[in-house]
């Protein structure tokens, strides 16, 4: 029986580069120009196709392995071999066709299907297409292409990705077959092994849903406050003399209500996309971020547009000690229009909030810092506040969020500190 052996052509430069993917099986008919293996260097990943065509009858490589120049991929059987053999099974091909079709009913690992699929169920895409699949942990064999003869391209990757979050909760299987590390960590060194606490648990399921459904875009900016803190730190009792003590978030709280007012569509949420509907709250509960010891938690404060400053604060040390001790009502945590997170007492100045679904913003503070600001012709020191604006794409573009942020600097600013204590 004639054989013919497929080796690596010429490559360029490179050698020992690593195969990321094998394309066919032993078994499989092959026709010329099919792709066969994926290899991959530091700079680009490449299909090497076939030259010949006939029946696969051994693989040499697998995934993992490095190759050059000349080295063996597979052997393949002579074309008219293999369709001498056909021709005597006929019978024998119209029951594989027959079994192929109740195939996706079985539950096998992507590995025993890839090796029983036939040349026409491997999916074209390009090597871009397909790294970028493995990046996000995604098994192309499962995207459905949109281009032609089902070729899959980036775009169908992300529109598969997207439509996952709408199945948060995984089934018992589903987390048995992720990927896990080839090497367990107990191989490096001495570990540890603990529970995740029970509120951080809870909170993942929203945060991979809110990361994954939301077009997330943040603004960067910086909110001159030196008023406002002078304003703070003059505030005493008329009755005792005694300082008043005012917790800085309650005057932003303030200000970012102010802001909602006049931007209407930050205080909305959408459910469903797909609806094109979305809801406006004439609500303003603004929902801010307490560290605790067991995780994050979000409480709202209610009917904030309706409160002073100094209930503000008093009830923002109430509900962290509350969050704290565990003894929030669950019905607290939900309802807000827009959140508040603040790293103040801890140190840092911008970062990337995660949206506290289904809100379509959340603000992000930073510690103040005093800087030399150039103003009027001169250098003056003042207090500015890093503030990260991340916002819904879908809802909100970047002009209006650039809006939405400077209204929100001037509510912080010169001469409203004051209007916002009354």
């Amino acid at each position: 029986m004639s054989e013919t052996e497929i080796k690596v052509p010429n490559i360029g430069d490179f050698k020992d580069v690593e195969i990321i993917e094998v394309l066919v099986s032993e078994g499989q008919i092959l026709q010329k120009n099919d792709p066969v293996i994926t290899i991959e260097s530091d700079k680009s990943s490449v299909e090497i196709p076939s030259n010949f065509e006939g029946k696969i009858k051994s693989l040499k490589l697998k995934v993992g392995d490095k190759v050059s120049e000349g080295d063996l991929i597979l052997i393949i059987e002579n074309k008219s071999q293999t369709e001498k053999s056909e021709e005597e099974k006929p019978n024998i091909e119209k029951e594989f066709k027959k079994i192929k079709v109740i195939k996706p009913e079985i539950k096998q690992p992507s590995s025993v299907k890839q090796a029983q699929s036939s040349s026409h169920e491997v999916p074209s895409a390009s090597p871009k297409a397909r790294k970028f699949a493995r990046e996000l942990g995604v098994d192309i064999t499962q995207v459905e292409g949109s281009e032609k003869d089902g070729r899959v391209i980036e775009n169908d990757i992300k529109k598969f990705v997207l439509s996952k979050p709408k199945n948060i909760n995984e089934t018992k299987d589903d987390k048995r077959n992720k990927i896990k590390n080839e090497f367990e960590h107990s191989d490096f060194g001495e570990i540890e092994i603990k529970d995740i606490p029970r509120v951080k648990k809870l909170s993942s399921t929203y945060l991979i849903n809110s990361w994954t459904t939301i077009p997330h875009v943040t603004n960067h900016d910086e909110a001159d406050i030196t008023e406002m803190e002078n304003f703070r730190s003059s505030l005493t009792n008329m009755y005792t003399g005694e300082k008043i003590k005012i917790t800085p978030l309650a005057f932003i709280i303030k200000a970012l209500v102010a802001s909602l007012k006049k931007f209407p569509s930050f205080n909305s949420s959408i459910d469903e996309i797909e609806t094109g509907k979305m809801t406006l709250k004439k609500y303003f509960h603004i929902g801010i971020a307490v560290d605790t010891p067991n995780g994050l938690m979000v409480p709202k404060i209610r009917n904030v547009n309706n409160k002073k400053i100094s209930l503000l604060s008093k009830e923002l040390k109430e509900v962290s000690e509350l969050c704290r001790n565990l003894k929030i009502d669950k019905k607290e945590l939900f309802g807000g229009s827009m959140t508040i997170t603040s790293l103040g007492g801890i140190g840092g100045s911008f970062f990337t909030p995660i949206i506290n679904f289904p809100e379509v913003a959340i603000l992000g503070v930073g510690k103040s810092q005093k800087k030399q600001i150039f103003i009027n012709g001169k250098f003056q020191t003042r207090t500015m506040l890093p503030i990260s604006l991340s916002y819904d794409h879908r809802i909100i573009d970047g002009a209006e969020a650039a809006r939405f942020n400077n209204d929100l600097k001037e509510n912080l600013g010169k001469n409203f500190a004051y209007k916002l204590a009354v």
